[in-house]
């Protein structure tokens, strides 16, 4: 049977040999990183239980690839790029064959990023994942989520709703056919975080934060922080390819509430258009204009014919939901 120091020595150990910018990896009481001279540390946690953010028999691959995607998101959203993280990994036994797949998903995705593993901690108890990331960017470049203004325009990256059309497959609300289920299942599990359109935003866009718990909610969070409000054009929100196929009223609800997607949303001044469209290009990512800051506080929905639309706006809460 693995101890605890063979497991890491085995699945986690190598990963920091060759990263210049680590001075001391994994081994020690503590590791010691180098941060480029003049920059600012980005930092973030993500705990992902069991149960509650995956399903106990998830694919391990997969698992451990979007462990470390929803904290490199989280580096996206602010602008910063990656310097290394730490992990905390409870687990039920020291299972060779999951640990083989869970450290090739995560140290891909790393291997990618160029972001080390630098250091954590493991223990035996119920199937428990906390990643802690670190990255750099330079002072006062930070997409925050304080500081949308009036007049900005609100953009989205990529695609949203087909991770929680996927649930919706799991859990039975809707029938998928195999392959389709299949397809958007891989944006449920396999995330991607957008790096390069963070950094490439940087002085472009003025707030900004990843979408988690749906857009909904998340941009709740940016209007609450700025003191602002917003329309949203919800026929010009980018559904997913999957979710393309569906009703509208059931396209409405998993664009606009739907979580999983770990894209970014963020404002920026009108007159930057043509300056997000090529730092879009620039990182290789597709964004989306759909709505405007505005003084008045709340959000409101527009169809393409002007009208206002009434739903719902919830978002995932750890604690509320069941």
């Amino acid at each position: 049977m693995l101890s605890e120091f063979d497991l890491i020595k085995r699945y986690f150990a190598q990963h920091t040999l060759h990263d210049q910018r680590v001075a001391l990896g994994i081994g020690d009481d503590c590791a010691l990183i180098k941060p480029t001279a003049g920059m600012q540390l980005a930092i973030s946690s993500d705990m992902l239980v069991s149960g509650r953010h995956f399903f106990a028999d998830a694919d391990p691959v997969m698992l451990g690839h979007k462990c470390l995607a929803v904290n490199l998101s989280d580096l996206a959203a602010m602008g910063a790029a990656p310097l290394g993280f730490t992990l905390a990994l409870s687990l039920p036994e020291a299972n060779p064959g999951w640990l083989a797949g869970f450290s090739q998903g995560l140290l891909a995705l790393a291997d990618a990023h160029q972001c080390s593993l630098i250091g954590g901690d493991t223990t035996k108890g119920p199937l428990n994942i906390c990643i802690t990331i670190f990255g750099e960017l330079p002072p006062g470049s930070a997409l925050r989520r304080d500081t949308a203004q009036i007049g900005d325009d609100i953009w989205v990256s990529g695609t949203l709703g087909d991770a929680r059309l996927a649930l919706a497959g799991y859990w039975k609300e809707v029938q998928l056919e195999a392959g389709a289920h299949q397809q958007a299942a891989l944006r449920m599990h396999r995330p991607t975080p957008r790096i390069a359109l963070g950094i490439a935003l940087r002085g472009i866009a003025h707030a900004a934060l990843d979408i988690s718990d749906g857009l909904a909610g998340d941009l709740g969070h940016i209007l609450e922080r700025s003191g602002v409000g917003a329309t949203l054009h919800i026929d010009q929100l980018p559904a997913g390819e999957i979710l393309q196929t569906q009703p509208l009223d059931l396209r409405r609800q998993f664009s606009l509430n739907g979580g999983d997607d770990y894209e970014l949303c963020f404002t920026a001044p009108a007159n930057n258009r043509q300056q997000v469209l090529a730092a879009a290009h620039q990182a290789g990512t597709v964004v989306s204009c759909i709505g405007q800051i505005e003084s008045a506080h709340g959000l409101r929905l527009l169809d393409d014919h002007g009208n206002e639309v009434h739903l719902l706006f919830h978002s995932f809460d750890h604690f509320a939901t069941p």
